[in-house]
């Protein structure tokens, strides 16, 4: 049930609120839910019974305004036809403004509050002709098209922010379910909405759990981007970006008061992505031998962190992800090990990125072969990479970013033709004409290497205004 807390009707709410509390069974009412109730009426009068005194105030002031007349000389206590008026417009405008916030505020069905947040993003860009028929490319394509240019607001985003009581043994709930527009075609007529992160929070003092779609555990970090939102930044250029349902577990420790330790777990769905076929193999095809749909896999990170001054702190994490794909009777191992940091000196200079080192890393998100067949053996394919940021917070409006990242696949596991390397290089700098308005100039380059091959090379430039909100 809501109530409007009005003065007019504060009384008879908290009649209704005290006679559903004692309509309900004793037993589906705890001591301490009866406390909190008793708590926001008890908070909840001290308000009205403040705001009640501001309006005596309020009228007694508008009374001895308009009870001067022209020399000076008292009238009677009655205030003027001009004061009752105004005090009558003043009551006005403060019973629509509470109108107003009443039907304006977003709260779910179950009365917890919502927040809805979100940036609407204007990208117009600049491709060179290996832009591999796309508007955002992650790879130079093998063979030249023409260059292209446009614009779109497919990478816009759309967000719920909740919030919840405490619940089990005092854990605040909260969650978050975070949509854009980049599913489906380029085309302006086909823009599908597409889940990108969703969570449900359970919050202690010392400790966390976590059900949803996140980036990979071992993977958290993003280099500053407005260009590339769709999909992370570097993504097939050393960024394990995918997001996977998959449920975690944190514990934190203090280690004083200027440094801790975080210790993570989770349980991750992951699904075989790619594959690739000597073309000189009689085996069949992983066509034929569809490997399963998802495959659970387990990641672990430790991470250490230390603060000196208001700015200055590091943080530096490392990691590992494991899980076995099966294509028919073959087991294919997925093995990632990680390295992960974020370097602040001093508050105008900041140091990130992440190293990784495994096999099969395209069920993280690498967008290449996971696994291939030589010589009649399944292999899963070897692979080194990761991406660095430098990052220049000049002024809390101004801010210059310079990233780059490779992947880079063992060359004996990669069949001819196919991507061995793939690397990229951006820079940009983002400009805040308002809290909620920036404008962002980026422009950089993506070099592919093919075996048999050798490189192809694709420009890509992007203007993007953000509203946020």
């Amino acid at each position: 049930m809501k109530c409007n807390l009005s003065l007019v009707n504060y009384q008879a709410c908290i009649a209704v609120v005290l006679a559903l509390g004692g309509a309900t069974p004793a037993h589906a009412q705890s001591a301490p839910e009866m406390r909190e109730i008793l708590t926001r009426l008890d908070r909840l009068e001290k308000d009205n019974q403040a705001l009640m005194e501001e309006l005596r105030l309020l009228r007694q002031d508008l009374a001895a305004r308009a009870g001067v007349s022209d020399g000076g000389a008292q009238t009677t206590g009655q205030p003027a036809p001009l004061a009752r008026e105004t005090t009558d417009e003043q009551l006005t405008v403060q019973q629509n403004r509470i109108d107003e916030l009443a039907q304006t505020k977003v709260e779910a069905s179950e009365k917890f509050p919502v927040r809805i947040t979100g940036m609407a993003l204007f990208n117009a860009y600049v491709n060179g002709r290996n832009n591999n028929n796309t508007e955002n490319p992650t790879i130079a394509s093998l063979g030249p098209s023409q260059a292209t240019g446009g614009a779109t607001l497919r990478q816009s985003t759309l967000g719920l922010l909740f919030n919840g009581p405490q619940t089990f043994l005092g854990g605040k709930v909260s969650g978050s379910l975070n949509v854009d527009f980049f599913g489906g075609s380029t085309s302006s007529l086909n823009h599908l909405v597409r889940l990108r992160t969703a969570a449900i929070d359970l919050d202690w003092a010392n400790t966390s759990f976590m059900a949803g779609q996140e980036k990979p555990l071992i993977s958290q970090r993003d280099p500053n981007s407005l260009a590339q939102v769709g999909v992370s930044p570097l993504t097939g250029a050393g960024n394990l970006w995918l997001w996977q349902p998959q449920i975690r577990l944190e514990q934190r420790f203090r280690l004083g008061n200027d440094s801790g330790l975080r210790v993570q777990a989770a349980a991750v769905q992951t699904s075989q992505l790619n594959a690739s076929v000597d073309p000189n193999e009689y085996a069949p095809s992983p066509a034929g031998l569809p490997p399963e749909d998802s495959n659970p896999a387990g990641e672990a990170r430790v991470e250490l962190w230390r603060r000196w001054s208001e700015s200055g702190r590091l943080e530096i994490a490392g990691g590992f992800h494991v899980n076995r794909n099966h294509v028919a009777r073959f087991n294919l191992p997925t093995n990632i090990y990680s390295l992960d940091w974020f370097f602040r000196p001093f508050a105008k200079v900041e140091f990130s990125g992440m190293f990784y080192h495994g096999r099969n890393v395209a069920v993280l998100g690498a967008l290449r072969q996971g696994f291939v067949v030589l010589n009649g053996r399944w292999l899963s394919v070897p692979s080194t990479g990761g991406w660095a940021q430098l990052s220049f917070p000049l002024t809390q409006r101004l801010s210059f970013n310079v990233y780059g990242g490779q992947q880079d696949d063992r060359n004996s596991n990669v069949v001819l033709g196919n991507i061995f390397k793939n690397q990229a290089y951006f820079s940009n700098v983002m400009y805040r004409f308002a809290p909620n308005v920036m404008v962002s100039l980026e422009g950089g380059q993506v070099r592919t290497t093919y075996i048999g091959t050798g490189n192809r090379l694709n420009d890509h430039y992007d203007l993007a205004i953000a509203y946020l909100f």
